[in-house]
């Protein structure tokens, strides 16, 4: 989830074949199906109304650029039970946006939302690598997804929980690194597989769900936060020196 690979995929739009033309009628049905369970979600599990038409708005713009970047890179002709699982994953990180809005920040079913779009993390990959739908694009939208529920999550913490302001590493270190990567394109560089990253970004996450229920002392949640806003730093600077000595 941290420093991305730049997308090898052609630039230009791919050609209005018919078996891509499959995969823009998948689109039609797979976004209205995100859209239904994003507001079943935000309405009736999390009892929000104008914060659920607002998170709504939020993946409806999300799935029109993903939809975009599909027809521009992803190279198959079927968009794979594989998309449809990580759409559906941004379909339910959206509607945590409805609880902010509405003022109730944090606890048990935000925590439960959220373990089921981490939990549905490995089954995305997992379709794909089953139905030979592998892709730079599917790697970088899966991505995208767990940054938009660490940001979200962390803004929920903030809000929430006893932590403070620094919580927010947390949710915004992705944002920062890509937005570095304007400035200095070498920081948009492919990295190595890590282990270690893998691992602070499984803490990353974890921690922000523990953060959203109250089970952890004022203490011992302020020193998690900080813990791992300090592992995600150092990961994130980590990849920035490596990239720089081989840019």
């Amino acid at each position: 989830m941290q420093a991305s690979r730049p997308d090898t995929a052609p630039s230009r739009p791919l050609p209005d074949t018919p078996s891509r033309r499959h995969l823009t009628e998948a689109l039609v049905l797979a976004v209205p199906a995100g859209l239904a369970l994003n507001l079943g979600v935000g309405v009736m599990v999390l009892g929000q109304g104008t914060g659920a038409l607002i998170a709504g708005g939020a993946y409806l713009v999300a799935a029109a650029l993903v939809a975009v970047a599909m027809h521009r890179h992803y190279p198959h002709d079927r968009m794979g039970a594989c998309n449809v699982v990580t759409l559906m994953r941004l379909a339910l990180t959206t509607a945590l946006i409805a609880p902010l809005i509405g003022g109730e920040a944090a606890g048990w079913i935000v925590a439960g939302i959220a373990a089921l779009s981490l939990s549905l993390d490995g089954v995305d990959g997992f379709l794909a690598r089953r139905s030979g739908l592998c892709s730079e694009f599917g790697a970088r939208f899966d991505m995208e997804v767990d940054a938009g529920l660490a940001l979200i999550l962390a803004l929920h913490a903030l809000s929430g929980s006893p932590v403070g302001a620094e919580v927010l590493v947390l949710g915004v270190m992705r944002y920062l690194f890509v937005g570095a990567g304007l400035i200095w394109p070498w920081i948009m560089a492919p990295l190595p597989v890590s282990y270690v990253r893998k691992g602070i970004c499984v803490l990353q996450l974890a921690t922000l769900i523990a953060l959203q229920v109250p089970v952890l002392s004022e203490d011992m949640a302020i020193m998690l936060a900080r813990v791992a806003s300090v592992a995600l730093a150092w990961s994130f600077l980590r990849d920035v020196v490596w990239l720089r000595s081989h840019r």
